[in-house]
């Protein structure tokens, strides 16, 4: 059994945020370094391997949205976006983007912990089921989806899509045919444990659509279900 704690970083201007989140954190058995800038967090990130990522959204030099845009393309390390702005628009740009999780500022150190929990605890769990559906292969209407690779294609031709988008789309081929609920989508695609509203379900639908759309896929595919949630059609 591993029992090396995990790594997580701070990512925050305000000296006074960094020390309250990195005390209460430490209490909890996990290790912390803090970055005091969006251009430090990248370059930590780029060196070394952690675990969660708690990131404020304003920063001096680069902001949290450019940092999460430039460390995707190597790492799917859980984030956690603070902000002090909370409306839903805010809430989504942030989702859209990569992060995995939204806390508005000011906030209680409960939530605080238990959303971190949260994140690297599904974190492991989503390890653990691309180990176990390493050769998994999701076919449906002409879209195949490699599990192992995390590619989407369509006549052999790529379909950009982002993990989180990918995770969507295999959540309702794996169910062709059937209405999920946006809570069961949650479920299959974020994590149970994910606190966003189910609102967050539905861009990411219009965003999957267009995106297949692009690649010359019928979007109409992706149907939604008035009052109930959403079906992939099987043809």
């Amino acid at each position: 059994m591993n029992n090396t704690p995990s790594r997580i970083l701070v990512v925050d201007d305000e000296p006074s945020i960094t020390e309250f989140v990195s005390y209460n954190l430490k209490k909890e058995g996990y290790e912390v370094q803090v970055a005091s800038d969006g251009a430090q967090a990248v370059e930590m990130i780029g060196s070394s391997n952690f675990d969660l990522i708690i990131l404020d959204v304003m920063l001096p030099h680069m902001d949290g949205y450019e940092v999460v845009r430039r460390i995707r393309a190597n790492t799917t390390v859980p984030v956690l976006f603070l902000s002090a702005r909370d409306t839903e628009l805010d809430k989504v740009v942030g989702l859209e983007i990569g992060g995995d999780d939204y806390l508005a500022k000011p906030f209680g150190v409960r939530e605080l912990i238990a959303r971190s929990k949260a994140l690297l605890r599904r974190s492991v769990q989503q390890e653990a089921a691309m180990a176990a559906d390493f050769d998994e292969v999701i076919e449906a209407s002409g879209i195949k989806l490699d599990e192992g690779t995390h590619v989407a294609s369509t006549n052999d031709t790529p379909i950009d899509l982002t993990p989180r988008e990918f995770e969507l789309l295999a959540a309702l081929m794996r169910h062709a045919g059937k209405v999920l609920s946006r809570d069961q989508l949650l479920h299959d695609a974020w994590g149970w444990e994910y606190l966003v509203e189910t609102k967050t379900v539905d861009t990411h639908v219009k965003r999957l659509r267009d995106k297949l759309g692009a690649a010359g896929v019928d979007s109409s595919l992706v149907e939604t279900v008035r009052g109930y949630g959403y079906r992939f059609k099987q043809i």
